[in-house]
């Protein structure tokens, strides 16, 4: 999943007591391996174990993954010509968010419920929380990838296109084998190289991943009370709060200061209160000063939601607004929340007006970030602004209407 919706890069320590990392930081080499433009691919190879033994992985480790090295343009060809995320979130959510991953995770909270509640005590993070990733980035472990990773990242690093990102995650996968978590054929995972069952790449995996059931390894290709711990130890590190709720579906009413709703705005619930702000079910919001964004996934007439500071982490998880909406609702679903009410939201642009968008909106002065037709979160507050401007309703998404007037000039 993550593969196709790029993560942002830069992971925070964990803060769990049990994180179980390096014990140091290896040091590392003066000078970065360059990639395909700087010769074959063999010479590549070489350098970069070089690099790797520089960083204290060990000659027995590279041997061991020599084999699997192997250069793939399969895999190039898939980072290069892959398709931006441009399904709206109703249409992805009805879709991932469906019926039997909400079951399916309730029965899997069961069947681990001593697991869980020793995560809960020591991380903080909900079941529900780490169940909903666990559907949405494998199916619960039964789609976590067909590709050889080693080759897959190998591949992307010495393309020259993300070789920067890719080369600390091939050293990083190698210090996994000489860890002892994986041996090179068992890391089997999505073409960009992500493993397990909740789809983590190798320095998030070196990182983050837990022996959460005492066997003497950090699997989490095959161990769920692994799966499990690490999944929330990963969350502790990218900054979840325990405690603290993550999304709520709320009703807005049909005037509010729509400027209002945008995830750099937090608010005190007893604010949005005083606004007209409901439940999805009409009843009052608590009136206390827990802050608060109003979330308007399509807009003033589609659905609403509520997210607080631990709604950062699914930003931190994927960057598409779309999937983190998705990711956090599932979430709430699995916890029992009712399903959400779809309102009446204007039709979606299509992709290429979308792109039409962006760079009419460029041209007049905003950053809208790359002009790809994927309505991300700078174009989303590029679309405010010029709401704004022209004297709409400032929610942020995009329509006919506001194309219409950009198209004019007026």
């Amino acid at each position: 999943m993550r593969a196709v919706v790029i993560l942002l890069a830069g992971l925070l320590l964990s803060t769990a007591a049990h994180a179980q990392g390096p014990a140091q930081e290896p040091a590392q080499p003066p000078a970065q391996v360059p990639c395909r433009t700087s010769g074959s691919y063999a010479s590549w190879l070489a350098g970069l174990e070089r690099e790797a033994a520089a960083g204290g992985v060990s000659q027995a480790t590279i041997a061991e993954a020599a084999p699997y090295l192997t250069y793939d343009q399969r895999i190039v060809n898939i980072d290069r010509g892959q398709r931006v995320f441009t399904q709206t979130f109703l249409q992805f959510s009805d879709r991932m968010a469906a019926n039997y991953r909400i079951v399916r995770g309730e029965a899997l909270i069961k069947k681990y419920a001593a697991v869980f509640a020793r995560i809960e005590k020591q991380y903080g993070v909900p079941a529900p929380v780490i169940v909903s990733f666990w559907g949405l980035e494998s199916d619960f472990g039964a789609n976590m990838g067909k590709y050889p990773s080693l080759s897959s990242i190998a591949s992307l690093a010495y393309d020259c296109r993300r070789a920067d990102k890719f080369r600390p995650q091939l050293i990083d996968a190698l210090r996994l084998i000489q860890r002892g978590d994986l041996t090179p054929s068992e890391m089997i995972g999505s073409w960009a190289g992500e493993l397990g069952q909740t789809q983590m790449m190798p320095s998030e995996y070196y990182k983050y991943a837990v022996d959460y059931d005492g066997t003497g390894k950090r699997d989490l290709i095959h161990d769920a009370p692994d799966v499990l711990g690490s999944t929330a130890n990963y969350l502790v590190g990218l900054g979840w709060k325990r405690g603290e709720p993550w999304l709520t579906e709320v009703h807005v009413p049909a005037r509010l200061p729509w400027d209002q709703a945008d995830l750099d705005i937090q608010l005190p619930r007893a604010k949005w209160a005083s606004w007209g702000v409901t439940l999805a079910d009409g009843r009052p919001l608590p009136d206390d000063n827990l802050p608060a964004s109003l979330l308007l996934p399509m807009g003033r007439l589609g659905p609403a939601f509520l997210v607080y500071p631990n709604f950062q982490v699914y930003l931190q998880w994927n960057n598409s607004l779309v999937y983190s909406t998705t990711a956090a609702y599932l979430a709430t679903r699995i916890a029992g929340a009712a399903p959400l009410h779809h309102g009446n939201p204007p039709p979606a642009l299509p992709f290429d007006q979308v792109k039409e968008l962006q760079t009419l909106l460029a041209r007049a002065g905003y950053d809208v970030g790359k002009i790809d037709g994927f309505l991300g979160l700078k174009s989303r507050q590029a679309v405010k602004a010029m709401q704004i401007k022209y004297g709409l309703p400032a929610d942020s998404y995009p329509t006919e209407e506001l194309l219409t007037r950009m198209r004019a000039g007026g």
